[in-house]
C-alpha cells in the first residue's frame, strides 16, 4: 500500500512529501517530480520521466523515499535536473558513498537530515519554482509566463530545464495528464474529463495518455491508476 506523509515543517517549502510503499507491480507514470528512493541497501535518484517507467523492483519489496517540489530538485542535488531526465542514478554518483551508509543506519530521519544539510549549502532559483507553478494550470503559455516573470523565453526555457529536467511545455503536458488521473478517480465520461483536464477533446486525451503512459484513457481508468507528484491547487 502506498502512503504519503507531510515532511517536517522546515523542509515543507522544498519537499512535497515523504512516502512509503510495498511494490505491487506495474509501471510508474510521469509526474514531473524527482525523488530520492531507498530500496534494499541503496539510495537512488529517480529523475523526471517523460514516459512510463519500469521500476525494476520485485513485487512485495518495501520502498520509501523523499519527493522534491517541482523546480527545486536540481539545486538541492547540486546538478542540472536535465541530467537526470528518464534516468535512475545511484546517489553515490551524485553525493558519494557515505550517503548510503548513513541512511542504512538511520533510515528516513537520516535521509531528511541529509536533505536539510544540503539545502543549507545551496541557493534556490526562485524563478524556477515560480515558472513550474505557472505551467501547472490549464492553458498556460510559455510566452505569457516569460513576460509575467520578466525574462525572455530563451532564458526561461534554459533555467526551467536546469531546475525541472525538461522544458515548460513538457511539464505542462505531464501535469495535464496527472490532472486527468485526479479527475478520473471520481468517475465520469471520458469526453467530459478530457475537457476538464485541459485537452482539446477525447482524441487529444487518448494520444497523450498513449504517449505518456503507454495506455488508453479507458485502460488507465480500468486499472485504477492514481495521480502522483506534487499536489497543486490549480
Amino acid at each position: 500500500m502506498y502512503r504519503e506523509f507531510a515532511p517536517p515543517p522546515d523542509l515543507a517549502p522544498y519537499v512535497a512529501c515523504v512516502w512509503t510503499t510495498v511494490h505491487r507491480g506495474g509501471m510508474i507514470f510521469p509526474d514531473g517530480c524527482v525523488d530520492l528512493v531507498w530500496h534494499g541497501t541503496r539510495l537512488v535518484v529517480a529523475g523526471p520521466a517523460t514516459g512510463p517507467v519500469d521500476p525494476s523492483i520485485a513485487v512485495g519489496d518495501r520502498v520509501w523515499g523523499v519527493r522534491f517540489r517541482l523546480g527545486l530538485a536540481g539545486a538541492a542535488l547540486g546538478l542540472p535536473a536535465g541530467e537526470l531526465t528518464d534516468s535512475t542514478v545511484p546517489i553515490t554518483q551524485v553525493w558519494g558513498s557515505w550517503v548510503d551508509e548513513r541512511v542504512a543506519l538511520g533510515g528516513m530521519p537520516a535521509l531528511l537530515e541529509i536533505v536539510r544539510e544540503r539545502l543549507h549549502l545551496v541557493e534556490i532559483d526562485p524563478l524556477a519554482r515560480a515558472a513550474a507553478l505557472g505551467m501547472a494550470g490549464p492553458g498556460a503559455r510559455v510566452d505569457a509566463l516569460g513576460a509575467a516573470l520578466g525574462v525572455s523565453e530563451r532564458q526561461l526555457r534554459r533555467r526551467f530545464t536546469e531546475a525541472v529536467g525538461y522544458g515548460p511545455k513538457t511539464l505542462a503536458r505531464i501535469l495535464r495528464f496527472q490532472r486527468f488521473l485526479a479527475l478520473a478517480a471520481d468517475g465520469g465520461e471520458l469526453a467530459r474529463l478530457a475537457l476538464l483536464a485541459g485537452y482539446a477533446d477525447q482524441a487529444h486525451l487518448t494520444r497523450e495518455t498513449r504517449r505518456l503512459a503507454g495506455r488508453t484513457p479507458l485502460e488507465l481508468v480500468s486499472s485504477r491508476a492514481t495521480p502522483a507528484g506534487e499536489r497543486l491547487a490549480v
